[in-house]
C-alpha cells in the first residue's frame, strides 16, 4: 500500500509538470492592439466607487512578448485601481502576452472630489516605453453631492434604525432635520437608509432637484407629515439609484421606496420621473377627507413591485405614466379612493414573468390569525375612476376588478382603451368584468393597438396609428387641457398622458 501511494505521487508531480508550459519571449515592439483606446468611467459621486470597466490587450503578432511596464502616468497618487491579468496595483513589470493571445485589465475608481482641480478627472494607462509607449485613456466625472447618512452608535458603530409609531424598527435611516428639508438643484442628493419627515414637518423637493437612493434606501413620509415636489415642465425632480454608470440606467431595485405611511397628509408630486426602485410609491391608509396623494405631469417606471401601491388610501392623478413594473403598475387594493385622469398605464415587463395585470383595484386583504386560519377583512372601495386613460400591456388580461362582498365596490372606467384578451373564458361571468354594463363602463375600446413609440423603453407617446386618437371626453380633457409635455388638448383630445405625433 505504501508503495502505491508513493507511486501515485510521481505519476501526479509528473502530470503537474507536464502541463506547464515553458516559453520564451521578446520585448515588446509597441504593436499592442486595444479593445478601446479610451475608457470612459461615466460620472461617480464624491467618495463613491466606480463599477469595474475592463480593457483588452491584444498581441496579434506571431511572438510571445514581454511588455517590460505596464502602469498608470499619475503612479501610485492615481485615483484609478488597476487589476492586470489577476494583479492588483497601479504599475507592473514584465507582463507576458502569447502570441495571438490577450489579456484583461480591469479599471475603478474612487475619487474625493476636494483632492482634485478639476471633475473630468483623467490619467493614462502606459504600456511599455520610449519609443515604443502606447497608451489608453481614463476619463472620469466626478460629481458633488449632498449626502444624507443614517448615524451610528459610537460605541458599537450599529447603523441607527428609525423609530415609528413608538417602536423600533429594523429599518435603517433617521429622521431629517429642519435644516434639511428643503432640498435644491444645487447639486444632487445621495440618500443612505430612509431618510424620514417628522410629524408636522414637510419636505420641499424644488424643480431641478435629483435625488439618488442607494440600495434599501428612500424615503418615509411621516404620520401627519408632508411631501411637497414641485418640478415644473422643464425641469423635472428625478429619483433613482445611485449608480450613474449606463449600464445602470435600466435596472430595477436600485432602490426602495417612496413610502407615505398611514396618516400622512397633502402630499403632491409634480413634474416628477421615478424609476429604478423596487416600489415606485407605496401609500398607505388615510384618515382625511383630502386626497393623501396629488400626483400630476409624473412618469413611475422600471420598478421590481409596483410602479403605485396604495392600500386602502386616496389619490388623485392626472397626466401620469406608469410603465414597467414586475407586478402591477398601479394597485389600489385594500378599497380607498382613487381617481385618474388622462394616466397611461402600460406593462411591458420584460425580466421575467408577470402574474398580476396593468391594474388592479379590490377592496379586500387577507391574513392568518393566531389559529392558524386565513381570514378575509374587507374594506369599502369608495370610487376608483380612470377617465381617458390608455390600460395596456404585454399580457392579455391588463385590467381586474376584484370584487369580495361585505364593503362598498365603486368604479368606473370611461373613454378609456384596455388590454382584456380573456381567451380561456376565466372571467367569463364576473359583473365587474361585464365591459357592455354601462353603468361601470362608457365608450371602452378593448383591445385597441395604443402605438406607442418605443414600449420596451417605457416611451409611451402614442403614434398616428393609435386607436387611442380623438378618443377622450372632452370634460376630462378640459379638466387637464395640457398633455404631460405641455402639449395643448383641449381641441380633440387623445386617450392617455400624451397626444400623438407622428413618428
Amino acid at each position: 500500500m505504501r508503495n502505491f501511494v508513493f507511486l501515485f505521487f510521481i505519476i501526479l508531480a509528473v502530470s503537474i509538470t507536464s502541463c506547464r508550459k515553458d516559453f520564451s519571449t521578446i520585448p515588446s515592439f509597441g504593436e499592442l492592439e486595444f479593445s478601446r483606446d479610451t475608457v470612459y468611467l461615466d460620472t461617480v459621486f464624491t467618495n463613491i466607487g466606480s463599477a469595474t470597466y475592463n480593457l483588452k490587450v491584444y498581441n496579434r503578432s506571431n511572438q510571445d512578448i514581454t511588455v517590460p511596464s505596464i502602469g498608470l502616468e499619475r503612479g501610485n497618487t492615481s485615483n484609478y485601481r488597476l487589476n492586470v491579468d489577476g494583479i492588483p496595483g497601479k504599475t507592473f513589470e514584465n507582463i507576458d502576452i502569447l502570441a495571438k493571445d490577450s489579456i484583461f485589465i480591469f479599471v475603478e475608481t474612487t475619487i474625493d472630489i476636494s483632492s482634485v482641480s478639476n471633475p473630468l478627472y483623467t490619467d493614462r494607462i502606459l504600456f511599455d516605453n520610449g519609443t515604443n509607449q502606447q497608451d489608453v485613456d481614463l476619463v472620469t466625472l466626478v460629481q458633488d453631492a449632498t449626502f444624507i447618512f443614517p448615524g451610528r452608535d459610537p460605541i458599537t458603530m450599529d447603523i441607527d434604525q428609525l423609530d415609528l409609531d413608538g417602536q423600533t424598527t429594523t429599518i435603517q435611516g433617521r429622521f431629517l432635520e429642519d435644516s434639511e428639508l428643503n432640498f435644491t438643484n444645487t447639486r444632487p442628493y445621495v440618500v443612505y437608509g430612509y431618510a424620514a419627515v417628522a410629524a408636522n414637518k414637510t419636505l420641499t423637493i424644488d424643480a431641478g432637484a435629483k435625488i439618488h437612493f442607494h440600495d434599501n434606501s428612500g424615503l418615509i413620509i411621516d404620520r401627519d407629515a408632508t411631501l411637497k415636489v414641485n418640478g415644473t415642465l422643464n425641469e423635472k425632480v428625478v429619483f433613482e439609484g445611485d449608480r450613474l454608470e449606463h449600464g445602470f440606467s435600466t435596472i430595477p431595485g436600485q432602490w426602495g421606496t417612496i413610502w407615505m405611511r398611514a396618516g400622512s397628509k397633502e402630499n403632491e408630486i409634480h413634474h416628477a420621473q421615478i424609476k429604478n426602485g423596487i416600489i415606485g410609491i407605496l401609500v398607505d391608509s388615510t384618515t382625511s377627507a383630502t386626497p393623501t396623494l396629488r400626483l400630476s405631469n409624473t412618469e413611475i417606471f422600471n420598478h421590481t413591485n409596483f410602479g403605485i401601491l396604495g392600500r386602502e388610501t386616496s389619490i388623485v392623478g392626472e397626466n401620469v405614466v406608469i410603465g414597467s413594473a414586475g407586478e402591477a403598475s398601479f394597485a389600489g387594493i385594500v378599497g380607498g379612493s382613487y381617481d385618474f385622469t388622462h394616466s397611461t398605464f402600460a406593462n411591458f415587463w420584460n425580466r421575467g414573468i408577470r402574474a398580476l395585470p396593468a391594474v388592479l383595484i379590490n377592496n379586500f386583504f387577507t391574513f392568518t390569525n393566531d389559529q392558524g386560519q386565513q381570514v378575509t377583512e374587507t374594506r369599502d372601495l369608495n370610487q376608483a375612476n380612470f377617465t381617458n386613460c390608455i390600460i395596456d400591456g404585454n399580457n392579455n388580461i391588463e385590467f381586474i376588478a376584484d370584487k369580495v362582498d361585505g364593503s362598498a365596490f365603486n368604479f368606473n372606467v370611461a373613454n378609456s382603451m384596455i388590454q382584456f384578451n380573456d381567451l380561456n373564458g376565466t372571467f367569463t361571468g364576473i359583473p365587474e368584468l361585464d365591459f357592455t354594463n354601462s353603468n361601470l363602463y362608457q365608450n371602452i375600446i378593448l383591445n385597441g393597438f395604443s402605438h406607442f413609440r418605443d414600449a420596451s423603453a417605457n416611451d409611451f407617446i402614442i403614434g398616428q396609428d393609435s386607436d387611442a386618437i380623438n378618443q377622450a371626453n372632452a370634460s376630462g380633457a378640459a379638466q387637464v387641457p395640457n398633455d404631460i409635455l405641455g402639449v395643448i388638448r383641449t381641441l380633440n383630445p387623445d386617450l392617455g398622458a400624451y397626444q400623438h405625433i407622428n413618428f
